[in-house]
């Protein structure tokens, strides 16, 4: 079944529904699902350290509906990443380490749902204020690989620890 495609748009660091001959496109591979779970924010656990002058600890609102008794949806699946906790973060190595193992859980779906055995993630300072990463999926009809940036905002231009 056909997604309404989401196209990565780096000019923008952003995504955006993709168009075709003026309406939605369809996708039926991973990128839209990968977007989607990188991209919008899964709530914070109880002992993440949330960015200043921030309380909300987000997530998505379908993780709400009724959990279970350990407070997971219902499924089992949590969506999104805890990317957005480090967007007032220092450029700094740890934060680079930090960044690969919130995508890396984002997309834990991808091999428990039996897409692919592994996930494989880069994590870099593409510039001043924009982290880098890239994901590459093992698949047996061929890898697939996925880049995109995200900006950060706080400490930007800060790449080395003070």
């Amino acid at each position: 079944m056909a997604d309404i495609a989401h196209v990565y748009r780096p000019d923008l660091i952003a995504a955006d529904l993709g168009l075709q001959g003026g309406v939605l496109a369809a996708e039926e591979g991973l990128e839209t699902a990968i977007i989607h779970s990188l991209f919008t924010d899964a709530r914070a656990l109880p002992d993440d350290r949330l960015p200043e002058a921030e309380a909300d600890r987000r997530g998505w609102w379908g993780d709400a509906m009724p959990p279970n008794v350990d407070g997971a949806p219902a499924d089992g699946d949590k969506y999104g990443s805890r990317l957005w906790l480090l967007h007032r973060e220092k450029q700094l190595p740890e934060v680079l380490r930090r960044a690969r193992e919130y995508i890396e859980e984002a997309l834990t779906w991808v091999i428990e749902d039996g897409i692919a055995e592994r996930v494989e993630v880069e994590t870099f300072v593409h510039r001043p204020g924009v982290l880098g990463f890239t994901v590459v999926i093992p698949r047996p009809s061929g890898a697939e690989t996925f880049t995109y940036q995200y900006a950060w905002r706080g400490q930007a231009a800060k790449t080395e620890a003070a």
